[in-house]
């Protein structure tokens, strides 16, 4: 994620603009949560961050850079002997505003030869009506309500927690980074948010 402006809660007005993207899962009959992971795998991060999710028996879903993928296909494979779902954000981290149709399409299929799904998301968020017409019949493009910031140097890890406790409800998909830029952050913040919502009855799944 860049620096810029961002909502930690996805505005409501947002999501009927944008309705062939999913944002959450609000008829879920049990209350659970999706927490998602975005830019790994990375070694030193994801690894940890899979420990912290087995302790607490949940499942989430990790979409993965290609060329991460590639560089640690040990991580990869362990995510999903661990349960967990994969899914795409691209091979080289793109912009969706910064590339052409054509060239981002061309990344995102790169993306799946070495990432077996068809969840996909667009990394920063951004992505062109074009773009979304190209991958919508061969991708289910998943969004988010809830971001951490974790990624933001401006936060701490107690922020972080905050904006997720504060934001969530039942079917939220919540946004974490197992990524370098984000590590102080989601190693101390995800533990909170285990924790909180583990006590309050929630289950953490995968997107299937």
């Amino acid at each position: 994620m860049g620096l810029s402006f961002y909502f930690t809660k996805t505005p409501e007005i947002l999501k009927p603009l944008s309705s062939e993207l999913i944002w959450n899962f609000p008829d879920d009959k049990t209350p659970t949560i999706y927490l998602t992971f975005d830019d790994g795998p990375v070694k030193g991060i994801t690894d940890v961050v899979l420990g912290m999710l087995k302790k607490y028996n949940a499942k989430a879903t990790f979409f993965c850079v290609g060329e991460n993928v590639v560089k640690y296909p040990k991580l990869y494979n362990k995510i999903i002997k661990e349960g967990h779902s994969v899914a795409n954000h691209t091979y080289n981290h793109l912009s969706g505003w910064k590339e052409t149709k054509y060239k981002y399409y061309k990344n995102v299929l790169k993306a799946k030869n070495v990432i077996d799904s068809d969840l996909f998301r667009p990394p920063y968020g951004r992505i062109s009506p074009q773009q979304i017409k190209s991958l919508r019949n061969r991708f289910r493009i998943v969004m988010w309500d809830v971001l951490s910031g974790d990624f933001d140097p401006e936060l701490n890890p107690e922020d972080c927690a905050n904006n997720v406790i504060k934001s969530t409800k039942q079917g939220s998909i919540i946004v974490f980074h197992d990524s370098l830029k984000a590590k102080k952050n989601i190693l101390e913040s995800l533990p909170i948010v285990l924790k909180h919502f583990s006590n309050k009855g929630f289950e953490f799944s995968k997107i299937d």
